[in-house]
């Protein structure tokens, strides 16, 4: 009976034993296998750097429709929103007024030129006259003045009706260039063309070409100057020889506007308030799909970028304005460290300092790891939305 126990003892002793060593191999077993962990790395190579403004479309030409003389308005003679040509009738004005002006500044001149015969007849009853003294001097002096003054008198009379028959042509008020007219300020029966009635009656635009306004600061436009050579102007020199800045204009459903523009105006001064300066760019239109008065992002290329070190955005971290990576250094142990991002390009940063070219950054699991643990990388291709191979 004793034998039995104890050789029940040594059996289950070395059962134990057995168990205790397994799970000691399978400790070191598991100890001795770093992690997998997925890296990327650092991308160098030259990538334009784009800034993005918030610009207004404008006509090629925008111009106003003006009630040059007062009245009231007895027509319209056009489809607000339509497309009108270069001479069509727009509104009318009641002319009755005008039309008497007319008329009454015409008897003027007929009056005026009535006493320039006279005043002729009468010096030249004089001249021969006083060739044998039978006249004065002062006579004909007299005849030969009042002669110059009723010619003087017939000219102003006759400005005075080209200036009725003007003010009677604006009673008609046509389009002065083909383009879009908008909505009508000013209705039938209105009285017009003074100040609070309207007097401005509508515009006109032309916009098979528009013009897109824009405010950059004063570095970004010494980065521009600097980039293309456009400091003395946009105009200046031979064409061939300006590096004259393409421009993409992106509008507000996100989409891209199919043709691309150039920048043909920068305004003479800073603002020294804002401290910026006006830009002016021209795009084809010929969809006429801009139309005045919308507000769209311009995507302005300021300058190559040498060497850029690219970082995927989803590797950086922040905290109170730092930005750091984890790196896996040569033995394959991570690191973190501070780096020093620019400008973004795409959901990539450019890091200018703090990082090499190809080296290792971690890219998924960022809260599990820290620096001082080893890992086995596992160099992973990032899906950016911009090519960049």
């Amino acid at each position: 009976m004793k034998y039995f126990n104890l050789g029940k003892f040594l059996f289950a002793s070395l059962f134990f034993a057995i168990i205790i060593t397994g799970c000691e191999e399978e400790k070191s077993a598991t100890k001795a296998s770093p992690p997998s962990i997925k890296v990327v790395e650092v991308i160098q190579k030259d990538v334009p750097i784009y800034n993005y403004f918030v610009g207004q479309v404008y006509g090629e030409e925008d111009v106003m429709i003006n009630a040059r003389v007062e009245g009231f308005l007895t027509g319209i003679y056009f489809d607000e929103g339509s497309r009108i040509k270069k001479g069509t009738l727009l509104y009318s004005i009641d002319p009755e007024l005008f039309k008497a002006a007319v008329a009454s500044e015409r008897s003027k001149v007929a009056e005026a030129q009535t006493r320039l015969v006279n005043a002729e007849n009468e010096l030249a009853r004089y001249i021969p006259l006083a060739k044998i003294d039978a006249v004065s001097k002062s006579d004909l002096d007299y005849a030969q003045a009042n002669r110059d003054a009723s010619e003087a008198g017939l000219e102003a009379a006759k400005a005075t009706l080209r200036m009725s028959q003007i003010n009677l042509s604006y009673t008609k008020v046509k389009s002065p260039i083909t383009g879009f007219i908008g909505k009508t300020q000013a209705r039938v029966g209105e009285f017009v063309g003074r100040s609070p009635n309207p007097v401005i009656l509508n515009t006109v635009s032309k916009i098979e070409n528009v013009r897109v306004q824009f405010f950059i600061t004063e570095s970004q436009y010494l980065a521009l100057a600097k980039s293309y050579s456009i400091g003395r102007g946009i105009n200046d020199g031979k064409a061939e020889e300006k590096k004259i800045p393409r421009l993409t204009l992106i509008l507000a459903d996100g989409s891209t506007h199919p043709h691309m523009g150039v920048v043909d105006f920068i305004n003479r001064e800073v603002d020294s308030e804002t401290g910026a300066i006006l830009v002016q760019a021209s795009f084809p239109n010929p969809e006429l799909i801009l139309r005045p008065g919308q507000f769209s992002r311009v995507k302005v290329k300021m300058v190559d970028e040498k060497g850029a070190l690219l970082v995927p955005q989803r590797c950086v971290t922040e905290l109170q304005g730092q930005f750091s990576v984890f790196v896996v250094n040569s033995e394959n142990i991570i690191e973190a460290r501070q780096i020093t991002i620019g400008e973004k390009y795409g959901d990539f940063y450019i890091a200018s300092d703090g990082l090499k070219a190809n080296e290792k950054i971690v890219l998924e699991g960022l809260q599990k790891v820290g620096s001082g643990l080893e890992v086995v990388p596992v160099v992973t291709k990032f899906n950016s939305q911009i090519i960049v191979d």
